[in-house]
């Protein structure tokens, strides 16, 4: 099946077998998950709060795109999105420091949420410190200490926990490009 999602947000995660917990992705509203060719998805989902979800057989969404071409199409840009989701995430993890990954996070956040016509900034984060940490691949004292940082040097604030104001886009920027 097939799943957009109407509100809230989505973690997508895998429990490794040692019990180490890899955060693959957030879905938000707007966003479609499980769109596989698998019988069944590899990884898990599930609300960091309150969601609501539409569910689609992919059988009859198959169905339905073969007589609708432009669904065909805007299925296959969604999937291109997500190859293109994952191909940045692999730079992230792979060459990136705390403080270029934490800031990548922000502003791909930013500009999900701009896309979808959600307010960028301040950015709402309802995902955990402990969720963005399995996410980037460092520790939840990282991530915090990589946000205290950012606020110190006055790019971005935190007004609340799961609130951030970004101060200076274009210092974020820079920082995330500089691997």
């Amino acid at each position: 099946d097939i799943y957009s999602l109407i509100s809230g947000c989505v973690r997508l995660f895998k429990l490794l077998p040692d019990g180490r917990r890899q955060v693959t992705g957030f879905i938000l509203p707007g966003e479609y998950f499980g769109m596989v060719t698998a019988d069944r998805f590899p990884y898990a989902a599930e609300a960091v709060i309150g969601s609501r979800a539409c569910r689609f057989p992919r059988r009859e969404l198959e169905q339905v795109a073969e007589r609708h071409p432009e669904l065909q199409r805007r299925m296959l840009h969604m999937a291109w999105d997500e190859v293109t989701r994952m191909q940045d995430q692999i730079l992230l993890l792979g060459r990136k420091a705390p403080q270029e990954r934490v800031a990548s996070f922000l502003l791909t956040m930013a500009a999900r949420y701009a896309r979808i016509g959600v307010t960028a900034n301040p950015l709402m984060l309802p995902m955990s410190r402990g969720d963005i940490a399995d996410y980037l691949g460092l520790t939840v004292e990282t991530v915090s200490r990589t946000f205290t940082r950012l606020r110190k040097d006055r790019l971005i604030a935190l007004p609340r926990s799961a609130e951030v104001v970004l101060l200076s886009p274009e210092g974020l920027a820079e920082l995330a490009d500089a691997a």
